[in-house]
């Protein structure tokens, strides 16, 4: 069973930095693509930031120059640093990963459980 395991969520005022990471949680064959989804109350969800095998990456254009997306593979991990926060960043962040798990096993998508993020004005 492939879990996302995410963190560095939490309450932090405009203009303030978080940093998130998500782990996954065993050895797999390999990652296609991983990114961070967010949610606000009574929207949808919406691509923040993605990160391909070969490090390209792609950002909403809300964030681009305020949040950066990077990968240590060696560790299967995926980390988005926010900085210059704004209210209208408060989501619940959602991790995700398209992946391999090994074998003839299919790509599949997975999900984190979603860390809260809430920067007050």
């Amino acid at each position: 069973q492939v879990q996302l395991v995410e963190s560095g969520g939490g309450l932090v005022q405009a203009g303030g930095s978080l940093r998130l990471s998500c782990t996954i949680s065993r050895i797999i064959a390999d990652i296609n693509a991983m990114g961070w989804y967010r949610q606000a109350p009574g929207k949808q969800r919406e691509l923040v930031a993605s990160i391909r095998s070969g490090g390209t990456t792609d950002y909403e254009t809300s964030v681009k120059d305020r949040f950066t997306i990077s990968s240590d593979n060696a560790k299967n991990t995926v980390y988005l640093q926010m900085n210059s926060l704004k209210p209208a960043d408060t989501a619940v962040y959602y991790c995700n990963a398209d992946l391999w798990t090994g074998g003839y096993s299919p790509l599949t998508t997975y999900w984190g459980q979603g860390t809260q993020v809430t920067v007050s004005s």
